[in-house]
């Protein structure tokens, strides 16, 4: 008889289905629980600029571009106008103190300086007429007083001759009276001739005194406008190089016009322009330095110029010890503009990742297969170094180059 045997629940094929459900059961707790979710991106290691973070001294400066300059440059500008009838010195030559370069031609002036000497002369005239007038008026005083002075002697001795005859009744009154009215009249009369010979004497030099002042005003205009004509002849006023000169034979040249500029090539400064996020750093004494033929030479800020022209600012730079030999106007160079005294400081390098991340952020490097993002925070910079504030450790990796094919992954792997 056959015997009923009982059916067993773990069969072959519910223990690999059991196993199979347990397995991914696994899985999915796994990737719940230790996978990276992070997002990620594969790149190739060697288009990476990977850099170390260091402890170092950190030398604050920028360098910037000069360019040479004669320390000083004298603008040539037409103290009077005219057209130009003589060119002697081209541009590019060298000149010395009080050579001719140009000769002008205004008849304009040459006319009022004629009419300013003749009215002079005709002043000269006219003081000389007043004063040998005065002179004469003299002469005809005395001479008139003198012949006065004959009349009064006469008519004193009548007089008293007719006093002493009039006591003996030898003569008449009225004879005797108009003796007497002789006399005086003639006294009165010399006293009003002292009078009106003063006042024309004091009318004369008045005369005279204003003659004098108004010719050495005209004397005065006629040297100014003397001076103006020497103008038109115009003169190196220092030794140095014409470096340009922007007018030619026949050419109107009004007064105040520029006409060209002699450098002085007894020094050379650099010029150079900023970025106008340093314009509070920049100051006139602040150290450079900059190399020359394989030379280094010394240099500090000798003016800075305020105005701010398309986010740039203009300096001047001089040598503080004699200018290098062979350097030529319009030569460039870089310079080291020293900001401050070197400090200890955790040093990441200069790379093209700080215009994708503003500094904020960067891929550090674990091991050699991946590189995390992680929040920093940087500081000052130089030309070489970024300052880590907070973030980075000496020793540690970080991407330094552009991130801009990155996006926002978090991780990169290699």
């Amino acid at each position: 008889m056959d015997k009923a045997i009982p059916k067993k629940f773990w069969t072959k094929q519910r223990i690999i289905l059991s196993t199979l459900v347990t397995i991914f059961a696994a899985f999915v707790i796994w990737q719940v629980a230790f996978t990276d979710k992070r997002s990620k991106l594969n790149v190739e290691v060697d288009k990476l600029t990977i850099s170390e973070v260091s402890n170092g001294s950190f030398d604050e400066f920028i360098i910037v571009q000069g360019v040479v300059q004669p320390l000083k440059t004298i603008q040539l500008d037409a103290i009077v106008g005219g057209y130009v009838t003589q060119k002697l010195v081209e541009g590019g030559s060298m000149v010395k103190s009080g050579d001719i370069i140009l000769r002008l031609e205004n008849q304009s002036l040459k006319l009022n300086f004629l009419q300013s000497e003749t009215e002079a002369s005709r002043l000269v005239n006219d003081l000389q007429n007043t004063r040998q007038r005065l002179k004469v008026e003299n002469f005809n005083l005395e001479k008139t007083l003198n012949d006065l002075d004959f009349q009064i002697t006469q008519a004193k001795d009548i007089w008293n001759r007719n006093e002493k005859l009039m006591k003996t009744n030898m003569v008449s009154d009225l004879e005797y009276q108009k003796s007497k009215r002789d006399y005086d009249r003639l006294i009165k009369q010399r006293e009003i001739e002292i009078q009106s010979q003063k006042y024309q004497q004091e009318n004369a030099q008045l005369q005279i005194k204003q003659l004098e002042g108004t010719l050495v005003r005209t004397q005065k205009n006629v040297d100014l406008w003397r001076q103006t004509l020497e103008n038109l002849v115009v003169r190196a006023p220092v030794s140095g190089l014409l470096s340009s000169i922007d007018v030619e034979i026949g050419s109107n040249i009004n007064q105040g016009q520029n006409i060209g500029q002699i450098d002085d090539m007894n020094g050379f400064k650099l010029r150079s322009e900023i970025d106008e996020h340093y314009i509070s750093r920049i100051f006139t004494g602040l150290n450079a330095t900059m190399e020359f033929n394989n030379n280094k030479y010394n240099l500090s800020i000798l003016k800075v110029y305020p105005e701010v022209r398309s986010g740039r600012f203009a300096v001047d730079i001089a040598f503080t010890t004699n200018s290098p030999e062979g350097i030529r106007r319009g030569q460039s160079s870089p310079i080291r503009i020293e900001l401050g005294q070197p400090q200890k400081a955790v040093l990441l390098p200069v790379g093209g990742f700080f215009s994708d991340t503003g500094g904020n952020w960067v891929y550090v490097v674990e091991g050699d297969k991946r590189a995390i993002k992680r929040s920093i925070s940087l500081g000052r910079k130089n030309p070489n170094y970024y300052e880590v504030l907070d973030g980075l450790k000496p020793g540690e990796k970080v991407i330094t180059s552009s991130y801009s094919n990155y996006g926002d992954k978090e991780v990169l792997s290699f």
